[in-house]
């Protein structure tokens, strides 16, 4: 169980980083929320948004505050998997000998930048499975680990935009949050010009390391849950899918296909480092409904008609988080 102190530890450094974010960053107050959520929970975040709003920028920021080994993959529709993964080339040594060697590619950083990944291929895509989803790479047969903490933050371009490619289901399904990545209003867009149009140029202080990462990870995954809470996130989950005997009428409205076993632990996950970043070391079902559209929102595959009628994934899981019963009001539904 989180003690007090470690509550405490946790919620500085998340403020820390917020501030060394904050210096650089202008606005994009949620967006920062819910990648420190991911980033504490374990996970990968995919960041969608059109050009020019600063995600390369919020990736570069958080390597740097975070002193991780940062990597950056700018994703083409001419890349190759092994310009990701890297390859095993032949060398001589000094002795006239050859021999294999290999060529590390640009996974084998910390915190990867996946710049841009709707506008390569599929077939490079699915490169980054085996890393997201076990933290190694196989080149040539053999198994290469990765250094931890290992981090995925990809942005993409909005998939109306000519030249992108929508990325597959089971590529979605390895990263723990989608996050939107909104334009500025317009005080916000006059304090980025005011910052980016003159020499100032701001620090980014390092306030945390990999080890520390590393344990305030394990603090999450310490965090208690109760049975009630573990049950409503299993429910909402089960309900968003058509095929589900309890699944909700939204579900069989709108949507194709719902969550799986992926979106629950994502949930819980991300729903425990909502906890603690509210002092608390329990979780509540609110700490799941706050994290349950970032979780859930890449994983729901909509029907043609809902498509047609301009109904997005945000608006389903909106009703499904009124139509899935919280333990409380069932109690109640069964008591009347």
């Amino acid at each position: 169980m989180s003690s007090t102190e470690e509550i405490e530890r946790f919620s500085h450094a998340a403020r820390s980083l917020r501030d060394a974010v904050s210096r650089v960053v202008v606005g994009q107050h949620e967006v920062v929320e819910e990648v420190l959520l991911c980033l504490f929970a374990g996970g990968h975040a995919l960041l969608e948004g059109a050009p020019g709003l600063g995600k390369t920028l919020l990736v570069r920021t958080l390597a740097r505050a975070m002193s991780l080994d940062f990597s950056r993959i700018q994703f083409t529709p001419d890349l190759m998997p092994s310009d990701i993964v890297g390859t095993n080339m032949v060398s001589v040594d000094e002795q006239g000998r050859k021999r294999f060697e290999l060529q590390k590619g640009p996974i084998f950083g910390q915190l990867v930048l996946a710049d841009e990944i709707n506008r390569a291929t599929p077939k490079t895509q699915s490169a980054l499975l085996e890393a997201m989803a076990e933290g190694s790479v196989t080149i040539a047969g053999e198994r290469h680990l990765l250094e931890q903490p290992f981090v995925v933050l990809a942005t993409e371009n909005p998939i109306e935009m000519e030249g992108t490619y929508p990325l597959p289901e089971a590529q979605l399904d390895r990263f723990l949050f989608k996050i939107f990545v909104p334009s500025p209003d317009e005080n916000t867009l006059v304090e980025i010009l005011q910052r980016t149009t003159g020499n100032a140029n701001p620090d980014v202080p390092e306030v945390l390391h990999a080890a520390e990462i590393m344990h305030l990870r394990r603090v999450v995954r310490d965090v208690p849950c109760a049975s009630v809470v573990l049950r409503y996130a299993a429910r909402l989950v089960g309900a968003s899918d058509p095929e589900n005997p309890n699944a909700a009428s939204v579900a069989k409205e709108c949507l194709q296909y719902g969550a799986g076993v992926r979106a629950a632990q994502a949930l819980l996950l991300a729903a425990k480092v909502n906890a603690i970043l509210n002092g608390r070391a329990h979780v509540a079902i609110q700490d799941v409904q706050r994290v349950a559209k970032p979780a859930l929102r890449h994983r729901l595959i909509l029907g043609f008609e809902a498509e047609a009628d301009g109904v997005s994934t945000d608006d389903v899981i909106d009703r499904l988080l009124t139509e899935v019963p919280t333990a409380a009001a069932a109690t109640e539904a069964i008591a009347g």
